[in-house]
């Protein structure tokens, strides 16, 4: 598989490097959580070598899901904090970027435009728009791994008129990711093992369906396992539910790779003094009506343990329950510190996800991590083989 890397742009001096990144930060009490800046981070390594190569960079990055344009999803406090841990001037561009003479804000060093959904043409993918975005840049960069899935104007449309170039971490992204494509697996990387919890199984579907052909075991955790106990006839209270094709379900569950919970923890998250183990065999009523299913139980994760100690390769997304909450992080803190345990010697370990990345941070293991993807859905998307429309002109025999 080969990139186009930025690597591959022979002269970037005195160039407009346009850069779409992803800076979606968690927004709490109104505030932006600076804490979760993983995204922020990772794309530092493109911006300092841009500039090193003599271009001028012209960030592109999107807060929220505005409905028009909104100050409370301004990027503006995003891009004092990169000027801090940059620790370089960013110049922040506030006008609307379809009025005229905008392009005369651009200034040598690092830009960036306001949120660029305050602009209802970005998610349509429009292309008059795309054509108009491509004015700030001779060279397209794409460093936003984790909205590379999608068909927006900065990922997908903006293409068609710039020269497009992976990024420095987009590249790793790649390269890493590929590893855990079955064309790509040796005999040496197996056993191959898959580590799924979550709250959505409706978002993981299709990476469970392309996981049963390459990896050799699946272990499922989390709220993802409550369709399937449904199914098989457990009560489970107030449990986190979808409604998922029954047949669909029947096909993971039953297929010899799959391996389920053998307990669980069940209680209320208000109440975890009265939470209690419950074994999956013969009693179905797992869970009163106010109760919920909330962790997985020790003997599973001795089950898990089993098979992620016998691994050579391993992808970890999604919690196997009620993390934040001491009482129902054991399941979760315990796999993580096992696979971080392993990583980087043992077994190549991937971790990707929102959640599984804060998860992981409370065990303060990431380092021992091979890769640790910057993408939630779009790392699904790649391993589920979906289609990805920001790299497919990035990416060769993909």
């Amino acid at each position: 598989m080969k990139v186009k890397s930025i690597k591959d742009i022979k002269d970037l001096k005195g160039k407009k490097a346009l850069v779409r990144v992803d800076y979606n930060l968690s927004i709490n009490n109104g505030k932006i959580d600076f804490k979760d800046n993983l995204r922020i981070k990772a794309s530092l390594a493109t911006i300092n070598y841009l500039l090193k190569e003599g271009a001028d960079v012209i960030l592109v990055a999107h807060l929220g899901r505005p409905e028009g344009w909104d100050k409370k999803l301004s990027l503006a406090p995003v891009a004092k904090y990169l000027a801090k841990i940059l620790k370089k001037q960013v110049n922040f561009i506030a006008d609307d970027i379809t009025k005229k003479d905008v392009l005369k804000k651009i200034k040598k060093g690092v830009n960036m435009l306001e949120n660029i959904r305050f602009y209802t043409e970005e998610t349509k993918g429009d292309k008059k728009f795309s054509k108009l975005l491509s004015d700030f840049g001779d060279v397209y960069i794409n460093e936003g791994f984790s909205v590379s899935h999608r068909e927006d104007a900065s990922v997908w449309g903006v293409q068609s008129y710039l020269p497009p170039y992976a990024g420095l971490n987009l590249e790793a992204e790649i390269l890493n990711l590929s590893k855990l494509l079955r064309k790509n697996l040796k005999k040496q990387n197996r056993p191959y093992v898959a580590l799924m919890g979550g709250g959505k199984i409706s978002t993981k579907v299709n990476l469970i369906l392309s996981l049963l052909k390459s990896a050799d075991c699946i272990l499922l955790g989390g709220a993802l396992i409550s369709g399937i106990l449904k199914l098989q006839g457990y009560k489970l209270g107030k449990t986190l539910q979808e409604e998922i094709s029954p047949s669909i379900l029947k096909k993971i569950f039953r297929n010899k790779k799959i391996v389920m919970p053998v307990d669980v923890v069940v209680g209320r998250a208000e109440r975890p003094e009265e939470a209690r183990v419950i074994r999956l065999e013969g009693n179905k009523a797992l869970c009163r009506e106010d109760e919920s299913i909330l962790d997985m139980g020790p003997e599973t994760v001795l089950e898990f343990s089993r098979h992620i100690k016998k691994s050579q390769t391993i992808v970890w997304n999604g919690p196997l329950g009620l993390f934040e909450e001491p009482t129902f992080a054991y399941a979760t803190i315990s796999l993580a510190r096992l696979i971080a345990s392993r990583g980087k010697g043992q077994t190549f370990a991937v971790v990707g996800g929102g959640e599984t990345i804060a998860a992981l941070n409370q065990t303060k293991m990431e380092k021992y991590i091979d890769w640790v993807s910057t993408g939630g859905g779009a790392m699904l998307s790649f391993l589920g083989g979906e289609k990805m429309p920001g790299l497919q002109k990035l990416i060769r025999n993909f």
